[in-house]
């Protein structure tokens, strides 16, 4: 399997992401979010305006996500993926073409999508994305192909 598979298949088969965003004062700020990609370059979540990332993307909108594999024992294969990206509130006169993407089911214990309505007014949620400007992964530092002795990040493109 390709670096650029590997990236695939943990961003097909996640359920959740790490969001790093930065708060007023630069500290990291680090929330766990529920996404569906749009291919391999947006990624779609419900987030309320007023959670602390979401006010952070308002004045920073550059940030950081990780997806991988959090139930892989230690000192397994973890396999992840990092982006770069630059984040926004979806506008409201896109969110009928955006919605249908972000709301749609990828987990079979959920087989309906989530409801469209709730991204509109009056309901609280409303939809971001983050539009990625570069893809890298996780390589193991004993990978046979890839390793160099310590774990690295590699820059893919997807």
């Amino acid at each position: 399997m390709t670096l650029e598979d590997t990236a695939r298949q943990v961003i097909d088969t996640t359920r959740y992401m790490s969001l790093g965003t930065v708060d007023p004062d630069g500290r990291a700020r680090v929330s766990p979010v529920y996404y569906a990609p749009d291919g391999y370059d947006t990624f779609y979540w419900m987030s309320v305006p007023e959670a602390h990332h979401s006010l952070n993307i308002g004045r920073r909108p550059n940030v950081s996500m990780a997806i991988y594999d959090s139930t892989v024992p230690v000192g397994g294969d973890v396999r992840a993926v990092y982006l770069l990206a630059v984040a926004e509130r979806v506008p409201d006169d896109e969110l009928a073409a955006a919605a249908p993407i972000a709301c749609r089911s990828r987990f079979p214990e959920r087989p309906e999508p989530f409801p469209v309505e709730w991204l509109y007014p009056p309901e609280r949620l409303r939809l971001w994305r983050a539009r990625v400007t570069e893809h890298s992964v996780h390589v193991r530092g004993s990978d046979p192909e890839y390793g160099t002795g310590v774990d690295t990040r590699r820059v893919v493109t997807l």
